[in-house]
């Protein structure tokens, strides 16, 4: 469809402009767009055809509606799981790793960490690299069926192994046509679930703490009971709180999900997300003392002087490209904050 609108409103053209978009190899250029759209197609049909089973679904269809989420997912399969997404990734997840870092590698595995609005994964996944019993949680399927794609043996089995045309929908701020469609391969690690590592897929707010015992042999279920729950070590939330319809309810359940002690790590930019529906939009100063008064206490380390637990400004990009004419820039907000015991 978006081929076919592309090509009618250049026939519009006049016949002198239309001889030099035909000169300068324009009608090329959506040929090549109908080329990579079905090529990335092919790993969207994968997708589909892994839900169709895993749910006993019928013949998989999407509507045009569903075309900004899904091309979001592909651009994550960048950002997450390619080489090319390391700089960004390592922007952002370096502040959060260097304070579980900081956990000795002889307790690790005794640490449970939960990761909600955890996409397609990375960031949970690099966690539980380190170590640590670690649970991804996400509500959105357009991520969760990308991310059963990476997890599954029967789709993904080895490095490198699909292709994707992530940035050849978006015609604006490219400087040449080899860039707008150049080729990019994923994943650059090959994640699977394990005894310490798990993927949730529910609504953050109906999650409970684990309960106490062997972290390992934890397996989370909407129908258990209420009784041993000790609650988990740390909470790290990477650029998911503005996604909240009620951010007070979000930090409230942060908190209640957290054992005595535990730690919230923190860093995204308040771009409140939630279409309009939002109930409070907040700004940082906002936040900081609402979840002050929920009863976290927030670090305030010297974060220049290695104290990797000071709160602090960190510039950074989501899911960019970084061979475009435009680069779009968040101040995000990195912060460690402690429930009281």
């Amino acid at each position: 469809m978006e081929v076919a609108t592309r090509r009618f409103v250049y026939s519009t053209l006049g016949r002198a402009h239309k001889r030099l978009g035909n000169s300068i190899g324009y009608p090329e250029k959506l040929d090549n767009l109908k080329l990579i759209t079905d090529l990335n197609g092919t790993i969207t049909e994968r997708i589909a055809e892994l839900a169709a089973v895993e749910f006993n679904l019928g013949e998989p269809s999407a509507g045009n509606g569903d075309l900004g989420r899904v091309r979001e997912s592909l651009k994550h399969f960048i950002r997450d799981w390619s080489a090319d997404g390391a700089a960004e990734r390592e922007r952002i997840f370096q502040p959060i790793l260097d304070v579980l870092k900081l956990v000795d590698e002889s307790e690790r595995p005794g640490k449970r960490i939960l990761v909600p609005g955890s996409g397609l994964g990375r960031l949970a996944w690099d966690v539980s690299q380190l170590g640590f019993d670690t649970t991804a949680n996400e509500l959105s399927f357009f991520m969760n069926l990308a991310f059963r794609f990476l997890l599954s043996p029967e789709t993904t089995t080895s490095i490198e192994e699909h292709t994707l045309r992530p940035y050849g929908h978006w015609f604006s701020h490219q400087r040449s046509n080899e860039s707008l469609f150049r080729a990019i391969r994923f994943p650059d690690a090959i994640p699977r679930q394990g005894p310490t590592f798990r993927v949730v897929e529910a609504d953050f707010l109906t999650l409970k703490p684990p309960p106490s015992g062997n972290p390992s042999k934890f397996v989370w279920s909407k129908s258990d009971p209420d009784v041993g729950q000790a609650g988990y070590d740390y909470i790290v939330t990477l650029f998911f709180i503005d996604t909240s319809l009620n951010v007070f309810a979000t930090m409230e359940h942060i908190y209640s999900l957290l054992h005595p002690g535990g730690t919230w790590i923190n860093f995204g930019p308040l771009l409140w997300t939630s279409g309009g529906h939002a109930k409070v939009e907040l700004s940082l100063d906002e936040v900081i003392r609402a979840a002050e008064e929920i009863g976290f206490i927030i670090q305030d380390g010297d974060a220049t002087a290695g104290g990797f637990k000071g709160r602090r400004t960190v510039e950074c990009e989501y899911t960019g490209d970084p061979n475009a004419m435009m680069r779009w820039i968040y101040k995000a907000e990195f912060w460690v904050a402690t429930k009281s015991k």
